[in-house]
């Protein structure tokens, strides 16, 4: 089993001066350590406006920055919201290119929908319509990063001319691709896209088996039929973590962070009310403390006997990586650090060694049913010859960029005209 961090950049007010730089400056010290001391991936999200909940919301620029700091660890959108509203499709490829060149060829690209009225209303993102959003600019962001040129799209939600998308990613035909699950049903839609499932619910052992099982049992069918160029056969669950030699230690240091983190999310998915700039998120944690339900129970927080209990059930039901949640609630970039480090010295190895073996096993016995899901790819027609649009510059059109207010363009992007504002109209 491989293990990864999740980062929201939390929080909590009151605020104080400086407080947003340090979050990242402490989040970025943590990512250099955790590859040093050889954690295998780091997942960064997209939110927007979640005050105190999570204040990540240009992921592309956090992990460029954490690119330069590192050497191996695996640097994962989780994830990038993929409504054109949010991210343009060309965009979106524009970036993930980028960042998988100046990272060495490091990147996992995790899409998702979006879920929070905060956000998908200050975007004009229409819940009815989101996943089919999602399901039609990932298609084609990946084929965007595949394909020379891309020959262009007329969608629902977006439409563009051809165009060659530049640059290439280092990883071909594009990184490897997640989405998104909190759910059941969505866990199943990833293996059907051919998808890495990033399940960012709190499930117990038991039920991951099933779960687990589901998924890859849909890999190995004829139901799964890639949305991207290749597969990504992984199963991801979230676990809080804090280790300490003294249980209490570690209790005190990390459940309290663990518990905001879960109280946040459903504040902005569930049953909150909020005010921009206003409402007190932490405040009405405190306020709700002694009402909650422990949904999301402890996870890996314990002594390293009982942090190792707690994973190695998980790596028993089949799950591919724990992202560990730390950088949560009040907790200290400090106990932070220690925690991670007495980790790696104490359990990460002995996983380590057996995932060597397990994902060996694993590639051979998944290669046939990944070929046979390729074979069954729609895949969008190139175009090639006099098929690619020559684009004629304004400057052989006779157009006057100064003075040009709009044009029309045909069906494969040329220009057809350009209307002009009479100069003597001009003031």
């Amino acid at each position: 089993m491989k293990f990864g961090l999740f980062y929201e950049h939390q929080l909590p007010r009151p605020w104080t001066d400086g407080a947003e730089r340090k979050v990242f400056s402490d989040a970025l010290d943590q990512i250099e350590l955790a590859d040093k001391l050889g954690i295998d991936y780091v997942w960064e999200v997209e939110h927007h406006f979640l005050e105190e909940y999570s204040h990540s919301s240009a992921p592309e620029v956090f992990l460029a920055a954490a690119s330069q700091r590192t050497r191996n660890i695996r640097l994962g959108h989780g994830v990038m919201l993929a409504p054109p509203r949010y991210n343009p499709p060309a965009r979106v490829a524009e970036r993930i290119a980028t960042l998988d060149l100046v990272s060495g060829g490091r990147v996992e690209w995790g899409s998702g929908e979006s879920a929070s009225a905060m956000e998908m209303g200050g975007f004009g993102v229409d819940p009815d319509e989101k996943s089919a959003m999602w399901r039609e600019a990932t298609e084609q962001t990946a084929n965007m990063l595949a394909m020379t040129p891309y020959p262009g799209f007329t969608g629902k939600y977006f439409s563009m001319p051809c165009r060659n998308i530049v640059p290439k990613p280092v990883q071909r035909p594009h990184p490897p691709m997640w989405v998104a699950c909190s759910r059941r049903e969505t866990i199943h839609r990833a293996a059907r896209h051919g998808l890495g499932a990033l399940s960012f619910a709190f499930i117990e052992p038991q039920q991951a088996v099933k779960w687990v099982q589901e998924y890859y049992d849909i890999i190995k069918s004829s139901d799964c039929v890639p949305i991207g160029h290749s597969v990504n056969p992984n199963f991801a669950l979230v676990s809080g973590m804090s280790v300490h030699e003294d249980e209490q230690e570690a209790i005190s240091r990390g459940l309290d962070g663990f518990r905001f983190f879960g109280y946040s999310l459903g504040y902005y998915g569930m049953f909150g009310e909020h005010q921009p700039g206003r409402s007190d998120v932490w405040a009405q944690f405190e306020r709700d403390r002694n009402k909650l339900k422990d949904n999301a129970g402890r996870g890996g927080i314990g002594t390293p006997d009982q942090v190792r209990e707690h994973l190695a059930a998980y790596e028993q039901a089949g799950v591919d990586q724990i992202i560990f949640v730390q950088q949560s609630g009040m907790n200290k970039h400090e106990d932070v650090c220690e925690s991670l480090t007495l980790f790696a010295n104490r359990l990460l190895p002995e996983f380590k060694e057996r995932d060597r073996t397990r994902d060996r096993c694993k590639r051979a016995e998944l290669a046939p049913f990944i070929e046979a899901a390729l074979a069954r790819k729609p895949r969008m027609a190139p175009i090639v010859g006099d098929e690619i649009p020559t684009i004629r510059a304004f400057g052989l059109q006779g157009v006057n960029v100064a003075t040009a207010t709009s044009a029309t363009f045909d069906d494969r992007g040329g220009a057809i005209s350009v209307p002009r504002i009479d100069p003597s109209l001009r003031k």
